[in-house]
């Protein structure tokens, strides 16, 4: 479906879910001739005043069945499931229903590159859009990071480039959804909380292919089996990318540099010595957006400039202080098992780890090697506690706290001078915080109150 023939002119949407992705929504409904209710479960939303002074009808305290069948199109917003009782009805109805992500890319101009996977998102959105931005670019960043995509239609243009992250909760609804280019970083167990089994998880990752043709791109990680079988099926052009060098791979490392290889030879694009990232995992993030970029036409020396300047995203291996000799590190975005492995693996012998909050599926057991090989110490927190303490419990000291600022001060105590404590949770942050962002701000606040003290204690 294109720009000029979807319309929305006259008729009643209802938008389901008030946070960022659908006051963006029901901003962009309302601008586009449509009479919009929004509705949210909560009983107060910030943003009731400006919604209303734009035209949009609020209904808040739950989701009227009697609202969503009256509607002649439903928009969910990311976070809402979209099996409950007053949206099945609304469908057994057989009225429409689409997410935030496809209504906004229906009336986007310009070409979309659209990024997903388990772990990396972020980082690879981010550092994309530097490197197209450094190339001379005109680029648009956001749908699951910075600006809901409905935020950024009116911006875009023809000679626009829309760096979108998506989410599985954002593909899981999109039909007419077509990536001009495409990535699938990696794929591992997540969400389980939200998707009935991990093959669902899957169907929603892999719908980021679904509408793509013969003329589009598919960037796809080499080095993991899961991610060529979710891609099988796309009729997009295959590049593949690999940290491990697989010969099949167009973009790898080699010589000190990420590489193009090409029928001719080889194309050096990025010196590693460039990268300032902490984590073998994050230089994969640098890998598939050099790989990106390259198709979109950047140049190297552009790609460069942007890897030069990118210190890393704020709860993303973030280096947060050093205290007593003790390396503090916020990686407040591993919210799922891979993730922390990752992390684990980020740093060597005698580790701290800071772990986790709401437990969303998966096996604790798998950090047990990581976290044994580097003689490792565990201080749980939030719901997950028992679980990881039973998982765990046989290959590393596990400690407990009962919040934050107990958390930092025991994983502290733990650690030895020229040793790292990393807030890796594993875990979802909604048992004792607002999200993943609000833990990681929370954590630094007591790094840094910890500090003080450390301080005030070795000037007495």
């Amino acid at each position: 479906m294109t720009q000029g023939t979807f319309s929305v002119r006259g008729k009643r949407v209802t938008v389901v879910g008030a946070a960022r992705s659908g006051v963006a929504a029901a901003e962009l409904l309302v601008r586009r001739g449509a009479s919009v209710t929004l509705t949210d479960v909560r009983e107060q939303i910030d943003e009731a005043s400006q919604l209303q002074e734009a035209g949009v009808r609020i209904e808040l305290g739950g989701h009227s069945e009697a609202t969503l069948t009256a509607a002649d199109l439903i928009v969910l917003s990311p976070g809402v499931p979209s099996r409950q009782p007053a949206i099945d009805a609304a469908r057994r109805a057989g009225i429409p229903i689409i997410g935030e992500l496809e209504l906004a890319s229906r009336w986007l101009r310009g070409k979309v590159v659209a990024i997903t996977g388990t772990k990396g998102k972020s980082t690879t959105t981010t550092l994309t859009g530097r490197m197209l931005e450094a190339g001379g670019h005109r680029v648009l960043v956001g749908g699951n990071i910075g600006q809901a995509l409905s935020a950024q239609v009116d911006q875009s243009t023809d000679d626009t480039i829309h760096v979108v992250e998506a989410s599985s909760f954002q593909l899981e609804s999109v039909d007419t959804f077509k990536p001009w280019i495409a990535v699938l970083l990696n794929f591992s167990p997540d969400h389980l909380d939200r998707h009935a089994t991990v093959e669902e998880y899957a169907e929603a990752k892999s719908r980021i292919f679904l509408k793509q043709t013969p003329s589009d791109w598919a960037v796809l990680n080499a080095d993991d089996i899961e991610v060529l079988s979710l891609a099988e099926s796309t009729a997009a052009r295959r590049v593949l990318f690999s940290m491990e060098g697989d010969p099949a791979a167009e973009f790898v490392l080699s010589g000190g540099y990420i590489v193009r290889r090409t029928r001719t030879g080889i194309d050096s694009l990025v010196p590693l010595s460039s990268v300032k990232l902490l984590g073998r995992h994050l230089l994969a993030d640098v890998l598939a957006a050099a790989a990106v970029s390259t198709l979109a036409g950047a140049a190297a020396d552009a790609m460069t400039r942007a890897v030069e300047n990118f210190t890393g995203l704020e709860h993303a291996l973030e280096p947060v202080a050093e205290i007593g000799g003790v390396q503090f590190v916020n990686d407040s975005k591993a919210t799922n098992i891979e993730a922390a492995r990752r992390a684990i693996e980020s740093f060597g012998e005698g580790l701290v780890v800071v772990m986790g909050g709401r437990f969303k599926g998966g096996d604790f057991g798998e950090l047990a090697g990581p976290l044994a090989a580097r003689r490792a110490t565990v201080v749980a927190m939030g719901e997950a506690r028992p679980l990881i303490a039973a998982a765990l419990g046989s290959a590393c000291a596990v400690y407990e706290a009962a919040d934050m600022a107990a958390a930092v001060r025991t994983a502290f105590a733990c650690a030895s001078p020229g040793r790292t404590v990393v807030l890796a949770p594993a875990c979802a942050s909604f048992d004792m915080f607002r999200d993943y962002a609000d833990r990681g701000r929370v954590f630094k606040q007591q790094v840094r109150r910890l500090a003080e003290e450390w301080t005030t204690m070795r000037e007495q």
